[in-house]
């Protein structure tokens, strides 16, 4: 199993993930509609997106960001061949809260948050 880190750098999969966000990566593997995967851009492959995957069409992967205000997704470009899917999250790993915002109180809705798996079972299908 090849595994490998990315982080999120664009708002299209709030408020699951956050630009600053680190994912687990899993390269290879079963791709399962609901589950949060790494594909390359069908249009610019040098360009790699996290969405989730809603489901499997002729074409390939229908994916979708779980924000509804960015459109940078199937709706756009159609669905994704599945040898451009590169990756499926296993993990989400939250970055510290800056130095500034180290209060007992921030620290701890961290700790709470910070590590969250992408589990078959107990993740809802957010896109639409």
């Amino acid at each position: 199993m090849r595994v490998g880190l990315a982080e999120v750098y664009n708002p299209s999969m709030l408020p699951t993930l956050r630009p600053g966000d680190r994912l687990l990566l899993r390269y290879g593997g079963r791709v399962r509609p609901g589950d949060v995967i790494v594909v390359r851009h069908p249009f610019q492959h040098d360009l790699l997106i996290v969405k989730r995957a809603v489901e499997r069409r002729p074409g390939g992967w229908w994916v979708r960001g779980d924000n509804p205000r960015v459109t940078n997704d199937s709706r756009e470009f159609g669905a994704v061949p599945a040898d451009l899917v590169m990756a499926r999250a296993l993990l989400r790993l939250r970055p510290l809260p800056s130095r500034g915002q180290r209060s007992p109180v921030a620290l701890l809705g961290w700790l709470s948050s910070a590590v969250r798996p992408f589990g078959s079972r107990s993740r809802r299908l957010r896109a639409r």
